[in-house]
């Protein structure tokens, strides 16, 4: 899989996420952000359903 987004991007694609997130939420508003495939694909593997703070979302994908 591509390499994961620095946390600028990252943040970026997460913009306007309201925390805790559920993780569909979370997709939903990555993709509205233009986030890319890869990063959307990571975020459903995730095998967190909800996120408490850009660092937790940050560490799912990098499980």
């Amino acid at each position: 899989m591509a390499e994961l987004p620095d946390a600028i991007e990252l943040q970026k694609y997460l913009a306007g996420v309201d925390y805790p997130v559920g993780r569909h939420e979370l997709i939903g508003i990555a993709e509205d952000n233009g986030a890319p495939e890869e990063l959307l694909a990571r975020l459903r593997e995730a095998k967190a359903d909800e996120f408490d703070s850009p660092t937790e979302v940050s560490s799912a994908l990098r499980d």
